[in-house]
């Protein structure tokens, strides 16, 4: 009888170790006016689509928001770094959606830099009061990895991350305009996939 019973006890502390794990960092929903700001690279700023087609632009059709696009192509962590405070002041974003890491990789900076590049935006965003989102950027080793920094800035800093649609995106010869740049169907996959991840944030 006790055996079966402290089992039992360990079976659900297992179950709700395992919940704990999977669940998704909550966010402050975002109020129907919020400014969302997509801070990144060529990524973020829609290289190989039409404007229109870019993710920020497909995501803010997805969620009813106004997503700025703040991408600019080429930027590594530590040069977008030097942007972003200007950029929260003048956009004053509810939230921010941060992809960057991908130029740094093809560059073969630092990758300890790079995280320590993304976490310091991470801190100016917070304590500006904006929440934030990381998008997870795969670095091309034997096939598509994605760096574990990602998930441990996203561990450390209690945030949501999206770690899988850049990964099966740039896998797919069909969904790329090139080597490294989503087409079309690629960034409206991408879109999808951080809408979906704020629905399961509680930010919409």
């Amino acid at each position: 009888m006790l055996r079966s019973l402290t089992a039992g006890l360990f079976l659900i502390c297992g179950i709700l170790f395992l919940f704990s794990c999977n669940k998704t960092p909550q966010i402050e929903k975002l109020p129907s006016d919020a400014v969302v700001l997509a801070f990144g690279d060529s990524i973020t700023f829609g290289t190989g689509a039409a404007p229109t087609e870019s993710y920020p632009s497909v995501l803010a059709g997805l969620i009813g928001r106004n997503v700025v696009n703040a991408g600019v192509p080429g930027e590594t962590t530590g040069i977008a770094k030097q942007r972003l405070a200007a950029t929260l002041d003048e956009n004053r974003p509810a939230l921010m959606l941060l992809c960057l890491g991908g130029n740094d990789f093809l560059q073969r900076q630092d990758e300890a830099q790079a995280k320590a590049n993304l976490g310091e935006m991470i801190a100016v965003a917070r304590n500006r009061g904006v929440a934030v989102v990381l998008i997870g950027v795969p670095k091309l080793e034997f096939g598509l990895k994605l760096p574990t920094f990602y998930q441990e800035i996203a561990r450390e800093n209690d945030i949501p991350l999206e770690s899988e649609a850049l990964k099966r995106i740039l896998s797919k010869s069909s969904l790329k305009s090139d080597a490294i740049h989503p087409n079309a169907a690629g960034y409206r996959l991408l879109a999808e996939s951080v809408a979906k991840l704020l629905r399961n944030s509680g930010a919409l």
